[in-house]
């Protein structure tokens, strides 16, 4: 079930608040979350709402066997029995076909009779809820928190359903207390209505429009690819897929709000930043964190401890701890987005880039004007979406050459897919993906209070009231456009 479906918007998020306001008691509300949790899933994947069930159990038996496990042997046992048994689904349904099919080519090459291409469809969020409950067991091996004693509470923690799709990537030991002890109340109601509506408007109004052009573009022949439709194509891209994404976070961290709850930010303006390593500080943070606390250090530190014992090379041994850990924890992120090579180049390729900024290279390069920064950043940022996209290696490098003024005897016209509704989506897209909108919030808040107190209270009372009208509006136009637009599911429910 999608939050753009009218099935969501119109029947299920509706029915679910009335009941959820009219029920007092926390237990029976956070019944209500799971039982409507569980429903919302399966919904759209049907019985695979059994493999979101399987991490419930298995965490809650392996916290179980963990607990009576301190501190002797068996201990270390249950915690990688128990990450063994969280990532055997997620292997099984989305790398198994992948690995499958590179074995069979290396058969192929031996002469060898191949084995069999699994082709189980991937349940939607699989990526998102096993990290979720990884996080559970880790947090209580590294003995961050107790064991949860109910399973139906670890079971809405993992299945919570504005987080099961896409995310955020919560940790436990930051949702758990709030889904004990959250408070209610009219002022996180209306901002989470605030929050959720921006998402909806990004998501419909932006990306949705932008996709239009990106998908036709990168599904031409390498005939018609010019170099200005190619690099026309890949920056509707490069927006559609962050608004497509962060309006995702918007919604769900504003339906956070209205239950009470508060979930991490997951994007700050990413393609303001000035390097890729602040670039990763800012995209997808709750992966990106989470990554970095539970691979990145755990890599990192044991490469450097042995190149500080072997003193290879005449480099200090925190850069090729630090290379080590960034090459190694890229790679998984960028086979975590998916089983196929073009996900993994473009992970290495982000991961090539945070190695040269800590070259002399890359220092010199952070001394230079913050324009020049910038300009590196979405040059290098925009070229990899390349990967992402054509998601093969073969296809990335056509769509590279089309890049670099390799033009096809059949050229397409641009103006073809440059519509007035795609380049306003455009302008918009490229505006609002800087920090431009806090700013000005911020000089009218201070304008606002070097008014006299009678003056400020008017002012404020109008902005607000201005606000409220422009939600309503952006509401009304995003329903509107949606039931006329083209369907475009979230880009981050196939991962």
């Amino acid at each position: 079930m999608l939050f753009t479906s009218p099935t969501f918007l119109f029947v299920f998020l509706p029915a679910f608040l009335a009941a959820y306001l009219l029920i007092r008691l926390r237990t029976l509300r956070n019944g209500l979350l799971l039982a409507s949790s569980l429903f919302f899933y399966a919904w759209g994947e049907g019985r695979y709402v059994l493999v979101l069930v399987f991490p419930v159990l298995v965490n809650y038996l392996v916290g179980l066997w963990l607990e009576r496990a301190r501190g002797t042997r068996l201990e270390s046992l249950a915690f990688w029995v128990g990450v063994t048994l969280n990532l055997l689904p997620l292997i099984a349904l989305k790398y198994a076909g992948f690995l499958a099919t590179n074995l069979n080519a290396l058969l192929s090459t031996l002469r060898v009779p191949a084995v069999g291409v699994p082709t189980w469809r991937l349940p939607a969020g699989i990526s998102f809820f096993t990290f979720m409950a990884l996080s559970y067991l880790v947090a209580l091996h590294r003995r961050e928190v107790e064991r949860e004693r109910s399973p139906l509470k670890l079971g809405l923690y993992i299945a919570l359903f504005p987080l099961i799709m896409a995310g955020p990537i919560c940790r436990y030991k930051d949702l758990a207390p709030q889904l004990a002890e959250r408070r209610e109340s009219v002022s996180s109601f209306a901002e989470g209505a605030r929050r959720f509506v921006v998402g909806l408007g990004k998501k419909v109004l932006i990306a949705n429009t932008l996709a239009t052009p990106a998908n036709a573009v990168f599904g031409l022949g390498a005939a018609q690819l010019t170099p200005a439709l190619a690099w026309f194509g890949l920056a509707c891209y490069a927006l559609q897929i962050f608004f497509d994404f962060s309006g995702y976070s918007d919604m769900a961290i504003g339906l956070g709000r209205i239950l009470g709850l508060r979930f991490m930010e997951n994007f700050d303006a990413p393609y303001a930043a000035s390097s890729v390593r602040a670039f990763w500080g800012r995209w997808h943070i709750s992966l990106s964190t989470w990554f970095r606390d539970y691979l990145f250090l755990p890599i990192a530190y044991p490469v450097g401890r042995t190149v500080e014992r072997i003193r290879f090379a005449r480099l200090r041994e925190d850069f090729w701890a630090y290379a080590g850990g960034s090459l190694a924890t890229m790679f998984l992120i960028g086979l975590w987005h998916g089983a196929s090579w073009g996900f993994i180049a473009w992970g290495l390729y982000h991961g090539a880039f945070l190695v040269f900024e800590r070259t002399r290279f890359g220092k010199r390069l952070a001394k230079l004007p913050s324009p020049i920064q910038h300009a590196y950043l979405l040059l290098v940022v925009t070229i990899g979406w390349v990967f992402f996209r054509t998601a093969t290696v073969a296809q990335a490098t056509t769509f590279f050459a089309a890049m670099a003024g390799r033009s096809g005897p059949d050229p397409a016209a641009i103006a073809r897919y440059a519509l007035a509704d795609t380049l306003l989506a455009f302008a918009a897209g490229a505006a609002l993906s800087t920090r431009i909108g806090p700013s000005l919030r911020s000089w009218m808040t201070r304008r606002i209070e070097a008014r006299s107190h009678s003056t400020s209270a008017l002012l404020e009372g109008a902005v607000g009231v201005a606000e409220v009208v422009a939600l309503v509006a952006l509401l009304i136009i995003s329903l509107s456009w949606l039931s006329v637009g083209t369907y475009a599911p979230f880009i981050y429910f196939r991962f």
